[in-house]
């Protein structure tokens, strides 16, 4: 049997492993195995296929394998509930001060108070929702990109 297929089928073999394992290392081996396959099929002796498979295989594992477990195991952060409304533009329905108000956060109602509270915020203005206390917004006016 050529030597080249012979590292074909090993390569062959670590990738159906490795889909029953999803480990990640079963196919790193199997991409050595096939770049030994490609010196096999340079016609160059066993003992350079040999070195290919090592050198690869030790390259994939200290470069390749750190990268792609990080990739593989960080989450996109998803915020829920009352931590997905921190950032979020509203606006003011009734004014917003020491004492609350009220806003309209993304189509829901909610208690606000301004997050200065010396800062009374009238009516209609758009705001940012700073923090969430209980059922209560703390809120501060958007700066002006545009000042007149």
């Amino acid at each position: 049997m050529e030597s080249w297929l012979l590292w074909l089928i090993i390569a062959a073999v670590l990738g159906t492993a490795e889909l029953m394992t999803a480990t990640l290392d079963l196919l790193l081996l199997a991409v050595a195995a096939l770049a030994a396959a490609g010196v096999a099929g340079l016609g160059l002796p066993t003992g350079l296929q040999l070195l290919a498979f090592a050198v690869t295989a030790g390259a994939m594992i200290t470069l390749v394998r750190p990268v792609a477990r990080r990739h593989l195991r960080s989450h996109p952060q998803l915020r829920t509930g009352v931590a997905a409304l921190i950032g979020r533009e509203a606006v003011v329905l009734t004014p917003c001060g020491r004492d609350p108000g009220r806003v309209k956060i993304g189509g829901e109602e909610w208690s606000a108070r301004s997050y200065d509270p010396d800062l009374l915020i009238p009516a209609g203005t758009r705001v940012d929702v700073f923090a969430i206390e209980g059922a209560t917004a703390l809120v501060h006016p958007q700066e002006d990109p545009w000042p007149n």
